[in-house]
Parts: structure tokens; sequence; C-alpha cells
């Protein structure tokens, strides 16, 4: 097939359409660059720079492309953020989704996997299900939410098969591709650069919430299990016009676990400072993805966060100011 990922060159976009290549598909990369990076794109895919909300850059990619499906990624992903700016992330998150999938409707595209998050649902003790209530505590989970609605309607009016995944914590690194954000704020990444010296310390953002030892716990999932499932995914369209699935290891991390897992993966002290809750913050959010393993038949492989952490950590070794330094 060929397929068009948007977003292709940002973490999990990018991971996601190395390993359509190595199945064999035809990749195409739209991609604007605001927050990915040309130097992640892998080689063997077509890379196109522009904009989702650009109608006429699509309708033009789309009418040359004849594409086959499309895969999702493209947009802004930050949770704190969105409660600063939340018309950026309407804008963004959800007009350009709008506008990708009315151009792919009229093109007949009838394959559309899209980047969901767990952020969509209340926080819970326990792990999630797609059943939950559904009650996003920031912006960034509100956008997703809202282009898994679109989604839905188009599904039922224009026989658009798509399937939204639902996830958190992307981490984890493949060979040549890891996590670099423009400015960094994912746990991972930010407590590796304090072991690169880049950071004096890593700050813990609420040391009150209601769990075990005060920090936010979460489902920290290796981007290459991740990408796997959407590969999964888009292949099961063809017996399931619907998909709403959650992924995720089905274990949540702590704040402070995390930490204390580097700081033994590192070998290094790496200090930690508390600061004050963020606004947007759920105490817990952990997916059960039984649906996903059920449905799909996808089995996470790197589920332990030491070995996670190991992943990203020789990226970051390697690769210490990002993509800047591998350009």
């Amino acid at each position: 097939m060929h397929l068009l990922v948007t977003g292709g060159a940002g973490f999990i976009g990018s991971v996601v359409a190395d390993q359509l290549l190595q199945a064999g598909h035809r990749v195409t990369v739209f991609d604007s660059l605001i927050k990915g990076y040309r130097a992640a794109v892998p080689s063997g895919a077509t890379f196109v720079r522009g904009e989702i909300h650009d109608r006429s850059a699509l309708e033009a990619l789309m009418t040359a492309g004849k594409f086959d499906g499309i895969l999702h990624f493209a947009a802004f992903i930050e949770a704190g953020e969105s409660m600063r700016e939340p018309g950026r992330y309407f804008q963004n998150n959800v007009a350009g989704s709008l506008t990708l999938i009315e151009t792919a409707v009229a093109h007949g595209i009838s394959r559309f996997v899209f980047s969901s998050t767990a952020a969509v649902y209340a926080s819970k003790d326990a792990p999630l299900t797609e059943a939950d209530p559904i009650a996003p505590a920031n912006a960034y989970g509100a956008t997703k939410l809202m282009v898994e609605q679109i989604l839905d309607w188009y599904a039922r009016l224009k026989g658009l098969r798509y399937a939204a995944l639902r996830y958190f914590n992307a981490c984890g690194a493949t060979p040549g591709r890891g996590e670099a954000h423009r400015p960094e704020t994912h746990l991972i990444p930010l407590v590796l650069q304090v072991a690169l010296g880049q950071r004096s310390h890593v700050e813990i953002f609420g040391a009150d919430y209601p769990t075990p030892d005060g920090t936010c716990i979460r489902d920290y999932i290796h981007v290459a299990d991740l990408a796997q499932a959407h590969l999964l995914a888009l292949a099961a369209l063809d017996q399931h016009p619907r998909l709403i699935l959650n992924l995720g290891n089905g274990a949540g991390y702590s704040v402070r676990q995390v930490i204390e897992a580097a700081r033994q993966v590192t070998g290094l002290r790496l200090p930690a400072v508390e600061k004050p809750r963020r606004p947007g913050d759920a105490a817990i959010l952990v997916a059960d993805a039984g649906a996903a393993r059920r449905l799909l038949g996808w089995q996470p492989r790197i589920t332990d966060l030491h070995e996670i952490i190991a992943s990203a950590w020789e990226w970051h070794r390697t690769h210490p100011h990002g993509y800047v330094a591998a350009s």
C-alpha cells in the first residue's frame, strides 16, 4: 500500500514510518517540521513539507499520491501548554485534523489511523478500559476527543473506516530514532538530560496526589511496541470499520519510580526538586489494553521500565543534542 504519515518527522510518527517501510509499504511523510525533525524521517520515505491546515497542499498531495490510507500523528501534544494556550491547540489539533479528514474523504481514502490519547479519560485508580468515563482533564485531551468524534461522524456519514488508538507515555528509542521535543517536557528525556549534565535537576510537579508516593502515575509504553500496534490496526480495518482501542502495558509507574529507575540505569544520582502541581495533570492514567490484544493480536515486547529507559539512554548518549547533532 501507499500510506501517508502526517507528523512522520516526530517521535512516534517516524518510528511508524520506518516500520511501514520495513513491512514493504510505500510511505510519504507530511510534516511541517514545527515540532519534528527532517533527520528523523526514514531514508526510504518520500518527504513533503506542509501544514495539515493547508487544504490546497493536501489536495495536491493526495491527487499525486493516490494513498490507500493515512496514519495521523500531526498534533501539538503538551498538556500543560494546552492549558495556557487552548486556542492554539484547538486550531491545530481539531481544525487541522478536520481539514485532513475532509480532504481524505474527498479523495476516496477509506482507511484512517488516528493517534489519540488516554488523556480523554477521567483519572482512575485501576487500569482504564474503553468503556470508562470520558472526561479530559486538559485541553489537549479535549482536542483528541473532538477528533475522535469527527471521525465517528465521517464513519457514519461517509463510510470512513478508522482506528482511534488511545495511549499515554510513548518512550524508549529505536536505532536512530529517539525522543527530542522543542522544548522538552516529557519525563524520561528530561531525567536523561540531567544525566548528560544539560540540566541541574529534574522537577517533580506535584507530590501530593492520591497515589502511594504522592506523584502522578502513568503507563509507559515503548515506541516500537506502539508503532507495531498502528500497523496491526491499519490491517484490521479490513475486518473492523471502527476501532477504538487502548494501548499500554497495563502497569503504571510514578514519577518517583521513573526517576529511581533512571538512576539505576545511568548509575548517577540525578537530583530531583519538588514543584507545585501543573494544571491539567490527572493523578493516574494506566491503560487496560485487553481489547487491542484480542482484536489485533498485539503483544508489547519491551515492558520492563529499566529496559525502556536503557534504550532511551543509549539514544540520548549518542545524540546528546538530539537530531541537531545527527543532521
